[in-house]
């Protein structure tokens, strides 16, 4: 008597969760309701899982319970290692998108500063840099090249 209760609690339990959880996954949800009133009803109709046992070609009732819970549990690993690796999917395409992102920002911010040093180049020595013809091919050069890597 004491093993009915303390399963029947259990399997209670189960139905107020698979009730509340009916609206993120009602297939879900009404699988594991039937599984307990199911289980319930096994739970304090014993002979009554023997008999379907029988009828099946399962010796005892309790075989076809325990060949019942293997299965149910099979099917919930799988559902799990499922939603899993396609939350590890998810996640490996976010750090991609994020690593990308934060490349291309640090380009951009390091091409910003090699610009700055040379415009502060530029002033200090601008007279003397300003009519060199080299200077002024660096310089283009050098922000051809911020603009083939922002491309990028």
């Amino acid at each position: 008597m004491i093993a009915q209760v303390i399963f029947s609690l259990l399997l209670c339990s189960v139905l107020v969760y698979s009730w509340a959880e009916y609206r993120r996954s009602p297939a879900v949800a009404m699988l594991s309701f039937i599984a307990s009133l199911a289980g319930l009803y096994f739970v304090w109709m014993p002979l009554h899982s023997t008999h379907v046992a029988e009828f099946i070609g399962i010796g005892r009732g309790a075989d076809l319970i325990m060949y019942l819970w293997v299965c149910i549990s099979l099917i919930v690993l799988l559902n799990l290692h499922l939603k899993l690796r396609s939350q590890h999917e998810v996640i490996t395409a976010l750090a991609r998108a994020i690593a990308l992102a934060n490349a291309s920002s640090a380009t951009e911010a390091g091409l910003q500063s090699i610009e700055h040093e040379t415009a502060i180049k530029s002033r200090a020595d601008n007279t003397e840099l300003a009519s060199d013809a080299s200077y002024k091919e660096l310089t283009m050069t050098v922000r051809a090249t911020a603009v083939d890597l922002t491309v990028l």
